[in-house]
């Protein structure tokens, strides 16, 4: 139930984003949106969470929560997007993760072609995070070849990887169960 949940706001706010124009700069994402993006990653109920605290900063929010597992701190993209997400169970083991927030700026075509190749030799990956990759791939019906920017990361609260990668100037988010390497989830922005 909590996993149908979980895929169905993120589907919603996919769906909302597409729906508000995929290309329009001037998307206003709200602090409730960002909440709930935070919330569904941490896969809590708004009724579980205390202590929630939303800071807008220059490029990033700051969300903070508490459940019963735990006390969890985000940082989320003005896109939406999980840049850092902190987690700190009861009993004080702490669990971070970072995704790599890239600035965006203005390149040639060449400039762009050799970063893409350079990405594409020096990312290498462990056995489980190759195979959430190679599943989120099979997924998408590609295969490693065909994409660039390949990220994947391991969430140790919820045992999820968040593999994300570029097709054809696409940005894929695929959600991969780390116990069985199924895809439960998988966004294109």
């Amino acid at each position: 139930m909590v996993k149908r949940r979980k895929r169905n706001s993120f589907i919603i706010l996919a769906s909302t984003l597409l729906l508000t124009g995929c290309g329009n700069s001037n998307l206003e994402i709200t602090k409730n949106d960002i909440l709930e993006v935070a919330r569904d990653d941490a896969n809590a109920t708004k009724k579980e969470c205390s202590n929630v605290s939303v800071q807008e900063e220059k490029k990033y929010y700051t969300v903070s929560f508490d459940t019963n597992t735990g006390s969890y701190e985000y940082k989320i993209g003005k896109d939406g997007i999980i840049q850092e997400r902190n987690y700190k169970k009861s009993n004080s083991e702490e669990v971070t993760t970072t995704e790599p927030v890239e600035e965006k700026k203005e390149e040639t075509k060449a400039e762009t072609e050799t970063k893409k190749e350079e990405k594409k030799e020096s990312t290498s990956f462990d056995e489980n995070q190759q195979q959430a990759i190679n599943a989120a791939l099979a997924n998408a019906g590609l295969g490693q070849e065909d994409v660039t920017d390949i990220g994947c990361t391991l969430d140790g609260a919820t045992q999820q990887y968040t593999v994300t990668f570029t097709f054809q100037d696409i940005h894929n988010t695929a959600m991969v169960d780390a116990a069985t390497f199924s895809v439960l989830s998988s966004v294109q922005s």
